[in-house]
């Protein structure tokens, strides 16, 4: 009964969402397609501080879940992936001067191998005192690639190494790419993380699924405004759970709440289109070939959205 009247209040409550950003590198223009820049950070920073919204950690959305509390429109989360060393060099100062928590996703394999473009184990514990530390996998795979016998192997691998150099066992996990498909998905879900998150450009809330988060990237200019225009969409993705036979996309086939008649998708290559939906369901054939190797594909109403990546294996 509770799960029925918790689905009854969907159309209700998702329009309370909270944003979860992602970020790579700082300060680093050689790298311009995964760099912010601290100017960049900071005026997002200021722009935060000075429209009431509230930096939170991401044990604070997963309680939330938890217990089924409402979540905040104004509530954001910083997660920052791979552990590069510009985060430490360059931007960790001003995540302690706005004291603004995060979490630092690790690739393990990296600072095991001390790459000189990441950080140490040693500047990681200390970035631990001021946020929190989180898995990004050892060897930082193509996942959809692997055999889950494959992807256990590294898994496992990267917990023993994280276990080793930070004293207990990590309780978040991050997607690298942001790829994985149903195969993947459940082999990461085996390991009991409270928390797994992707990078599908959405909103979180009450009706987000802790094991599949959505994160949305914050690179280049400040487009922070923009993103935090977004909501969540209440989704569950039919057909299409992983890279299609012959590389043809043959239908979009989604749930979403009962109330949206008209809905638009959009396919990598191919822009958007308005399509109707049918007491919560849309579906229609399309039989596209996907462009790119590397496809996104969204469907919202309005401000709400929900997106996938496909990933050619």
């Amino acid at each position: 009964m509770r799960k029925i009247f918790f689905l009854a209040l969907i159309p209700f409550i998702v329009h309370a969402d909270a944003h979860i950003f992602v970020f790579h590198r700082f300060g680093d223009p050689h790298h311009t397609s995964t760099n912010t820049s601290i100017a960049t950070l900071r005026s997002e920073f200021e722009f935060l501080k000075t429209n009431g919204y509230e930096v939170v950690s991401l044990i604070r959305v997963h309680q939330a879940l938890l217990r089924q509390e409402e979540i905040s429109d104004k509530w954001v989360v910083f997660t920052i992936d791979d552990s590069y060393k510009s985060f430490y060099d360059n931007a960790l100062e001003l995540f302690k001067e706005y004291a603004y928590p995060f979490t630092l996703f690790v690739y393990i394999e990296a600072t095991d191998k001390k790459y000189g473009d990441f950080m140490t184990w040693e500047q990681i514990r200390e970035a631990g005192q001021y946020g929190e530390i989180a898995l990004h996998s050892y060897g930082h795979p193509h996942m959809v690639s692997l055999t889950t016998q494959e992807i256990k192997t590294d898994t496992d691998k990267a917990i023993a190494s994280f276990e080793k150099q930070m004293g207990y066992t990590p309780e978040y996990y991050a997607y690298p790419y942001g790829e994985y498909n149903s195969e993947v998905r459940e082999a990461i879900e085996s390991y009991g993380f409270r928390l797994i998150v992707n990078q599908n450009s959405g909103a979180v809330s009450t009706a987000s699924d802790s094991n599949d988060l959505d994160r949305i990237a914050l690179t280049g200019e400040n487009l922070l405004k923009e993103k935090l225009r977004i909501k969540h969409l209440p989704t569950e993705w039919i057909t299409l759970q992983k890279w299609p036979d012959n590389s043809v996309l043959k239908t979009i086939h989604a749930k979403i709440p009962s109330e949206i008649t008209s809905a638009e998708y959009f396919i990598s290559g191919y822009g958007w289109k308005r399509i109707e939906v049918m007491n919560g369901e849309v579906e229609e054939e399309i039989d596209l070939p996907l462009i790119q190797t590397r496809t996104r594909l969204f469907l919202r109403d309005g401000r709400r959205q929900s997106s996938l990546i496909l990933v050619k294996e």
